[in-house]
C-alpha cells in the first residue's frame, strides 16, 4: 500500500497550501505508480463515504474508482452545463448513471478519482465551492485523513430465503402474446420486454463483492457500481456501449439478437454461426441500426455501418454492428436523449414501445437499461446499464430482457432472459 500512502501525502500537503476564501474550482493531480497489490475496488469498497462509483472499461485498459461528492447532479444535462463552466479544465470528468428515463440521472463530480489508463494511474482531488474554497479545503483535509487502507472483501456464499419473479412464467408468457398481438396490429414493430428476479438472502449482501465475482468471469464487458450509502447500490456487467466521444468522433453500436454460449468451443462457434444465419435475429438487430442511423443523421456526418459481428459472452452471445460518425458538435445530452433507451432496450417505435412498457411492465425499471459511464468536455463514455442488480441490504434484484418481434415464442424469450440473467444470478454462489 506504499503507493496509496503516498499518494494522499502528497494531496494532503497540496490542500494544506493556502486557498482563497472565494468561490471556484482547484484540482491537484499526483501520480499513482501501480507496483504494488492494489485493487481499487476492495479499497474504494472499504471507505465510509458516498456516493462510490466504481468503473472498468470492456477493454480493461481503463478503470476507475471515485468517491465523495462536491457536486451532484440529477441529469446529465444540469452536469453538461456545469462542465462548461470550466473551459480551462476539459479533463474534468463526473462519473455517474443515468436512469431508463434519461431525463433523470444521479451522478457527481468526486471528492477523490483514481483513474488507470493503460499501465499509468493518478489521483486527483477536487477542491469546488460556489462559497469559499478555503472552507472547502478544510474539508477535503478531513475527507483524507478519514481514508483508509484496502480490506478483504466479504463472502458471497449466502443462503437464500425466498425468490420471486416479477412476472413470473405464466404471466410472462400472456405478456408475450400480447405483445405479439400489438404487433400484429402495428402498434409498434418490436418492443423489449423485461423481467426482475428478487432474491432475499440471510444476511447481507456485499454489492463490491459481487462486483468483484463479477469482473473476474464476465469477461468483454463494462463493469460499473454506484454504491449509493452501505447498503444500496446498483451495478453491472454490460457487453453494450451507448457511445463514446473523442471531441466530435462518435462511436455506438447495435448489440441485438442474442443465442446461448457454450464452455466448449465448437459448440459455442456453432451457435454463433446460427445466430448470424438467422433472419429473425439478423432482422432484430438491423432494426435497432436503422432506428440510431435515423437518429443521429440530422446531428452528425456520414454514418458509417460496420459489418455484423458476433459477440461472445460467458453465458450467452450477441450480434453487434459499430457504427461510427462526426457530430457537427460535442454534445453529450444530445448523444443521451437520441440514443437512449435504443431500441435494443426499449423498441420500434421508440415512443409507442415505452408507453406499453410503461402500462404493462410489473416493475419499475429505475436505473436497469439506462446507463453508466462518465462524461467531460474532452470526452465521453457510457455503457447500457444491462445484466445489472440492484442491492438492498439482504435483498438482491437482478433484471434481464428480450426483445419482442413478430414471430417470437415466448418459451424461447423466457429462456433467453434465464441465459441473460445467469451472469450475475451464479455468481451469487448459494449455499445449501
Amino acid at each position: 500500500m506504499h503507493s496509496l500512502t503516498t499518494a494522499l501525502e502528497s494531496l494532503i500537503r497540496l490542500v494544506s497550501q493556502v486557498q482563497p476564501s472565494a468561490p471556484g474550482l482547484r484540482v491537484y493531480d499526483v501520480p499513482f505508480p501501480l507496483n504494488d497489490a492494489f485493487d481499487a475496488l476492495s479499497w474504494q469498497a472499504a471507505q465510509g463515504v458516498y456516493p462510490q462509483f466504481y468503473w472498468q472499461q470492456r477493454s480493461g485498459d481503463e478503470e476507475a474508482a471515485v468517491l465523495g461528492a462536491v457536486a451532484d447532479f440529477s441529469s446529465l444535462q444540469q452536469a453538461q452545463q456545469f462542465l462548461r463552466q470550466y473551459e480551462s479544465h476539459p479533463d474534468l470528468r463526473v462519473w455517474g448513471l443515468n436512469a431508463f428515463e434519461p431525463q433523470r440521472g444521479a451522478l457527481f463530480l468526486p471528492r477523490l478519482e483514481w483513474r488507470r489508463s493503460a499501465g499509468a494511474a493518478t489521483l486527483r482531488l477536487h477542491l469546488w465551492s460556489a462559497v469559499s474554497l478555503r472552507e472547502d479545503a478544510g474539508q477535503a483535509r478531513a475527507f483524507l485523513a478519514a481514508l483508509v487502507g484496502m480490506k478483504p472483501l466479504p463472502s458471497l456464499r449466502l443462503t437464500p430465503i425466498d425468490e420471486q419473479h416479477r412476472p413470473e412464467r405464466p404471466e410472462w408468457e400472456r405478456l408475450i402474446g400480447q405483445a405479439t398481438r400489438a404487433i400484429a396490429d402495428q402498434a409498434f414493430d418490436k418492443v423489449v420486454l423485461a423481467r426482475a428476479t428478487d432474491l432475499r438472502f440471510s444476511r447481507p449482501v456485499s454489492a463490491a463483492a459481487l462486483m468483484a465475482a463479477s469482473r473476474r468471469l464476465n469477461l468483454n464487458c463494462y463493469h460499473f457500481c454506484m454504491a449509493f450509502s452501505p447498503t444500496r447500490a446498483f451495478l453491472g456487467s454490460s457487453p453494450e456501449r451507448l457511445w463514446r466521444r473523442r471531441g466530435c468522433a462518435l462511436r455506438t453500436e447495435a448489440l441485438a439478437g442474442t443465442v446461448a454460449s457454450h464452455p466448449d468451443e465448437h459448440r459455442a462457434w456453432q451457435l454463433g454461426d446460427w445466430l448470424m444465419k438467422d433472419d429473425k435475429n439478423q432482422r432484430e438487430n438491423m432494426l435497432v441500426v436503422e432506428d440510431i442511423c435515423q437518429r443521429l443523421q440530422q446531428h452528425t456526418r456520414a454514418l458509417e455501418v460496420l459489418p455484423p459481428q458476433v459477440l461472445r459472452l460467458r453465458k450467452v452471445q450477441h450480434l453487434r454492428r459499430c457504427i461510427w460518425t462526426t457530430l457537427h458538435r460535442a454534445d453529450d445530452a444530445l448523444c443521451l436523449l437520441q440514443l437512449q433507451p435504443t431500441a435494443a432496450v426499449a423498441g420500434l417505435p421508440r415512443e409507442q414501445a415505452r408507453r406499453f412498457i410503461q402500462r404493462n411492465e410489473a416493475f419499475d425499471r429505475e436505473w436497469y437499461a439506462g446507463s453508466a459511464g462518465y462524461l467531460s468536455q474532452q470526452q465521453s463514455e457510457f455503457c447500457v446499464s444491462l445484466r445489472s442488480a440492484k442491492v438492498t441490504d439482504r435483498a438482491v434484484r437482478l433484471y434481464a430482457g428480450a426483445g419482442i418481434v413478430r414471430g417470437s415464442d415466448p418459451g424461447l424469450e423466457w429462456q433467453e432472459i434465464e441465459n441473460k440473467a445467469a451472469g450475475l444470478r451464479t455468481l451469487l454462489q448459494i449455499a445449501t
